[in-house]
């Protein structure tokens, strides 16, 4: 089993530019053009991960590869078989998407959110679809009720090098920063109405 390493020492390693850290995962999206180009990617992938857990998602334009583990060596080998296959990576494609959901009391609502999506628990404030298809769903504690503010809102994990850009693109769409306070590690950001969400990285997290 590869030992966890650092967000830092994974970016630091040589040989890992396609890829990003992004919370617990590290990600790459490989641009393939055709559907048949992608089964080949993930053909090889199957081969050089073994039993290593990781997350693929395949479309005809591309394919996102997260492993659940940051294996450096595993991350090099990937990015070798896609050169080999000529798909280039962008990592600008690769980002995850969590719901937060404010809560008075957690262990009340979470069984409801749990029962209506279907999913399965990790600790006592996060769940995850068994199927990896929809978001992450973070409750977090709140003190009192707050009427004039949404309590449900989007987490963004985009690349560390993509935050600023993906900012202004919000900014420049009409959107404010609401505080920078917490920022490398998260931006909150409104929309005209108020409507809150948050630009996250890995940096700060360790």
């Amino acid at each position: 089993m590869t030992a966890r390493i650092t967000a830092k020492a994974f970016h630091s390693a040589e040989g890992v530019d396609d890829w990003r850290v992004l919370y617990h995962l590290v990600s790459a999206y490989f641009w393939t053009s055709s559907l048949g180009k992608g089964i080949a990617l993930v053909d090889e992938i199957g081969r050089l991960a073994g039993a290593t857990e990781l997350k693929i998602d395949l479309r005809p334009a591309g394919v996102t590869v997260s492993l659940l583990r940051r294996d450096v060596d595993l991350a090099r080998k990937i990015s070798a078989a896609a050169r080999a296959l000529d798909l280039p990576a962008d990592p600008t494609a690769v980002q995850v998407l969590n719901v937060s959901i404010d809560a008075l009391v957690i262990e009340d609502v979470l069984p409801f959110w749990r029962a209506l999506l279907g999913y399965g628990q990790l600790d006592d404030d996060y769940l995850y679809d068994p199927q990896g298809r929809g978001p992450g769903i973070s409750f977090q504690p709140m003190d009192a009720p707050r009427p004039q503010r949404n309590r449900i809102h989007l987490d963004v994990a985009v690349p560390h090098d993509q935050a600023e850009a993906r900012i202004a693109a919000a900014l420049a769409a009409g959107g404010r920063l609401v505080t920078d306070t917490h920022a490398p590690k998260w931006w909150v950001l409104a929309d005209p109405e108020g409507n809150e969400a948050c630009i996250a990285t890995w940096l700060g997290r360790e």
